[in-house]
């Protein structure tokens, strides 16, 4: 670790809590990209930058201080990122444990960034034992906040995208501008100051191979969705609703880049929605399959924006699963959080992905503003007729930054009584009710859904055909994994 630094990027993280009983051998533990991205803009901006994973050391916020001390950096920044809608604040609990113990402890400025400090600024600055919030996407923002601290100055009237305190008043900056150019950011993410010997794959990612889960990385090829579903919060850092796009060239470098330095092969694409811009993805995949990089790649797709005709040679570049949000059974259901895809082109689609020998990820949601009980069962019955490689069933929550939590407000519906209850797995969480069922019903359904799906004959069939015995027993192993949840208590 790097004595001196101007700056130490902290990936927050408490996967027990989290996860639960899932943590110890189910769970990924996915690189921090966006970290690793800042990091490397800011060393080319001549800064000197220490990365403190927390999340895949596993480290305490004690733990975490006592480096941080040995390190004696200007400021800290704990960003709450994540790349999924309820990856960010569902880790703002322990984020905010490390910033009080990082105030308490150290003389470092402390801010907290990230996809859920966007899109509360005020509350996070607020509640939390913090000097800055970052607003918006970070790097132009620190940048700019270092130039000052290291010129040992505090005028922060000028940093774009800052929540600060003057006088016990807080004040805030308009946001930075877009990143228009993702290229400028870096060609290459700071990989050397991560850890990269403890990132694992998720359990299905590697069904053909399951003792081959580490190494593994995750990289951006695009930031944003242009889509605005009702349940999403993924554009709160960005204030609109665009995809910006790196250069396939520059991709497919880091790629082999990682290939070659760290041996992996084990690959996620975080983009919100690979499979959109045909130009930009197949531009990827043609320069994968020109470099004869060996690659088992998964990323995320709309049932209504894949090609049929680009599967076969993307399964020949290595995407061997696409993740599919489906959501819902219910057109009904499915429109009222503004997503108009209807099922017959649902299974097409998981069809013709599968024909290609690309495998599914299923996502579900139940208990979205429209579900009944009746409606939740089409959607799991739909999930057991697609019978998907894999499948997600989510809980409707109404995450900061996504049209549903201004619904959830404006209706004065419950909300979690603290960021962990966000957390899909968490013993805390606490799900959305519907116009027709209450939070308790919801999750209640979705838990006993998750056991139906991965017990089912037909399921555990196709896993044993597909991938052998060895991914079966692991699948009996995760089913006998019981959650416990508050609200279902002395049920």
């Amino acid at each position: 670790m790097k004595r001196g630094a101007d700056i130490v990027l902290i990936n927050p993280g408490h996967r027990k809590a989290v996860f639960q009983d899932l943590a110890a051998d189910y769970s990924a533990i996915e690189p921090p990209f966006w970290i690793a991205a800042i990091a490397a803009y800011l060393l080319n901006k001549g800064f000197q930058v220490a990365v403190i994973d927390a999340n895949a050391e596993t480290i305490s916020p004690e733990e975490i201080t006592k480096e941080v001390k040995e390190i004696q950096p200007l400021i800290c920044a704990v960003i709450v990122y994540g790349s999924q809608p309820s990856a960010s604040t569902q880790n703002m609990t322990v984020a905010g444990l490390i910033c009080r113990e990082l105030k308490n402890h150290t003389t470092s400025k402390i801010a907290l960034g990230g996809l859920h400090p966007s899109a509360l600024p005020g509350r996070t600055m607020e509640e939390e034992a913090v000097d800055f919030v970052i607003d918006g996407e970070g790097p132009y923002t620190l940048a700019s906040l270092l130039e000052l601290l290291k010129a040992n100055r505090s005028d922060y009237s000028k940093v774009p995208g800052l929540w600060y305190r003057q006088k016990k008043a807080v004040i805030s900056n308009p946001r930075a501008a877009l990143i228009k150019n993702l290229d400028e950011i870096s060609p290459l993410a700071a990989w050397e100051l991560l850890a990269m010997h403890k990132y694992r794959a998720h359990n299905w990612h590697c069904f053909d191979g399951l003792d081959n889960r580490m190494p593994y990385a995750a990289i951006y090829t695009s930031l944003g969705c242009p889509y605005a579903c009702t349940f999403c919060c993924i554009n709160a850092p960005f204030g609109e609703h665009i995809i910006r796009y790196r250069s396939p060239a520059l991709v497919v470098n880091e790629i082999e880049f990682l290939v070659k330095k760290y041996g992996i092969s084990n690959l996620k694409i975080v983009d919100e929605l690979f499979i959109f811009n045909e130009e930009h993805y197949m531009a990827i995949v043609d320069l994968i399959l020109e470099k004869g990089l060996d690659l088992n790649i998964w990323a995320y797709a709309r049932i209504d924006t894949v090609n049929f005709s680009n599967l076969e040679k993307m399964k020949r570049a290595g995407i061997n699963w696409l993740a599919v949000g489906i959501e819902s059974a219910s057109e009904f259901v499915r429109d009222g959080a503004d997503k108009r895809i209807r099922r017959r082109d649902i299974i097409e689609t998981v069809r013709k992905i599968q024909s290609a020998g690309i495998n599914v990820v299923g996502n579900y949601i139940f208990g979205l503003p429209d579900d009944n009980h009746d409606t939740m069962q089409q959607t799991l019955d739909l999930a057991l007729e697609i019978n998907a490689e894999w499948a997600n069933f989510y809980c409707a929550m109404a995450y900061p930054g996504s049209k549903l939590y201004e619904i959830a407000l404006a209706e004065k519906w419950a909300l979690p009584q603290s960021w962990i209850g966000f957390s899909q797995h968490a013993y805390e969480t606490l799900p959305l009710p519907t116009k027709y069922l209450n939070a308790k019903e919801v999750l209640n359904f979705r838990d006993e859904a998750f056991l139906k799906y991965f017990q089912s004959d037909r399921y555990l069939a196709l896993i044993r055909k597909k991938f052998g015995e060895k991914p079966e027993r692991h699948i009996r192993e995760v089913t006998g994994v019981k959650l416990t949840r508050k609200i279902l208590q002395g049920e």
